[in-house]
Parts: structure tokens; sequence; C-alpha cells
């Protein structure tokens, strides 16, 4: 089995995405802990896993707030002792236009996807790191890697989130700790309601469904996290990739440009020379 003996924490996995990764790393002989919010899924996760012939716990705690990531993590050491392999997947959406959000909408965002993300990290890393193995994945969104209309608190937590996995990757290497993020695209609970709606909208004006949003299934998700915890992609770090279906892409970080230099800097720029020379290649149309 490819995870033999290895522990691994999914939060948010009594569905979707993460269910079908705590599935399918159970399967490959991991130690699961399985987390959400409803009792009822995480336990009906943990049963299948059990029914399985796997091994699984269940924690009903929220990733929103320090204590609760501490906890997750905590149980899966009090029961199996270590922690190998965290995939920060929990998350919850409220969209709304930039000037119709709440702060508790953002806050309810940013700390479900960004501080959870960070509350598990920290208190996962201890033993990391003594160990000098374990394997961090960050799930992330296109949003916030090219903006989402009327998500503007989602994609904050998901390019915090990419920050984060550049940066961890940097500080962790030397530990033989590999931190990567994936961008998936999968028919999930969350994603059918925006699916359905591009559907209808597609057909209201008489074209075509949009090639984007046919999307693959969780499983095909679940095996790309499953290869990212393998012994032999340790090496493999600091990566943005993306999955649907039978697509797997990679994200480069952002392209710095010189795109204008002065000769002398004795007087400085002057806006309108900075206009005619840089900012006017970059009007929209």
């Amino acid at each position: 089995m490819l995870l033999e003996g290895q522990v691994a924490v999914i939060t948010g996995s009594s569905r979707g995405i993460g269910r079908a990764t705590a599935i399918r790393m159970a399967q490959e002989g991991a130690k699961i802990v399985v987390n959400g919010v409803q009792e009822g899924g995480v336990w009906d996760v943990v049963q299948l896993i059990r029914n399985q012939g796997g091994t699984a716990i269940g924690v009903v705690e929220s990733v929103a707030s320090m204590a609760g990531g501490e906890r997750i993590i905590s149980e899966g050491l009090r029961e199996f002792g270590k922690v190998d392999i965290l995939v920060n997947n929990a998350g919850v959406v409220h969209d709304k236009m930039a000037h119709k959000m709440s702060e508790t909408e953002w806050d309810l965002v940013l700390n479900s996807h960004l501080k959870g993300a960070f509350a598990c990290i920290r208190s996962a890393l201890p033993g990391m790191r003594e160990r000098r193995e374990g394997s961090i994945i960050n799930m992330i969104s296109v949003a916030g890697l090219t903006g989402m209309i009327g998500q503007l608190n989602y994609s904050a937590a998901k390019a915090g989130l990419i920050g984060m996995t550049w940066t961890l990757s940097l500080e962790l290497e030397s530990y033989g700790i590999n931190v990567n993020a994936v961008s998936p695209a999968a028919r999930t609970d969350m994603t059918m309601p925006y699916i359905e709606r591009a559907k209808q909208t597609a057909e209201m004006k008489g074209e075509s469904f949009p090639e984007y949003w046919k999307v693959g299934s969780t499983e095909d998700v679940a095996e790309l996290m499953l290869s990212l915890c393998l012994p032999r992609c340790r090496k493999v770090t600091g990566q943005i990739f993306s999955v649907n279906g039978g697509k797997i892409g990679v994200w480069s970080p952002p392209e710095h440009r010189i795109v204008a230099t002065q000769s002398s800097r004795e007087n400085g720029w002057e806006a309108g020379e900075l206009f005619e020379q840089v900012l006017s290649a970059y009007v929209k149309v």
C-alpha cells in the first residue's frame, strides 16, 4: 500500500473532495482523521472507511478558530501518535459584491479557509519538523489566481493560501516537508449550483455550455492529492497544480518584467511620461 503507516488529517472531509480524498488515502493504508462540522457526515465517512478495512477517527470541529484547528490535530496525535499528511480542504463561501459584503461574511470565509489552514499547520509542524518528513496540501481556487466577481472574500482567502504555500515550501524544504496547492474543478455540492446556473444562462442565451464548467469528479482530485503525498514526491514542493477530470496543469508564479528604464535619475519620473511610456499599454478597451 502506498501510504502504509502514514497518518492523514483532512479537514472538511465529510463531503465532496475531502471525502473522496479521505477514502482514497485510507484505501492505500493511511490512518485518517475525518473532520467536518456536521456530525452525521463525519461519522458516515469514518464508518465507510472502517467498513472497507481502513482505520479512521472523526473530529467534529470547525477550523475557523485557532482552538478548533489545534483540537483537530491534537486528536490525531492522541489517537495515532503523529501526523504525516495535512490536507487543508475545509472552507465556506458567502458570495457578495464588495459593496454589499458584511464584516461577518468577510470574516467567516477568511477564517474558515486561511486562518483554519494556519491553525492546523502550526499545530502539525512541530512533529513534522522533528521527524523531518511530512506533506501539506492547501486547497485553492482559480478565484485566488485570477479573481472572481462577487467572491472578494473567497478570492482573498485563496490568494492568501497561495502565498502561504510558497512561503512554507521555502521554510520547510530543508526539513523534508513538501508543501503544495491544488486548484480543483469537480462536481460537488458546493460547485453544482454554479454549474446549474451556467447551464441555465447558456440556454437562455442560446449558447454552448462553457467548457470550463465541464468538470471532472472528486476522485480525479483525490488521486492527485494521493500522489503529492508519496515519499517519492517529497521533493515536489512549492507548486500550484490544477486538476479537472483528465487534465492536470501547473500555474507558474507571477512573472516580473522591467517595462521602462531611465537613462538618468536626475529628475526622477514624471506622471505624463509614465503614462506614455508604460501605463498606456495597459488601458483596457
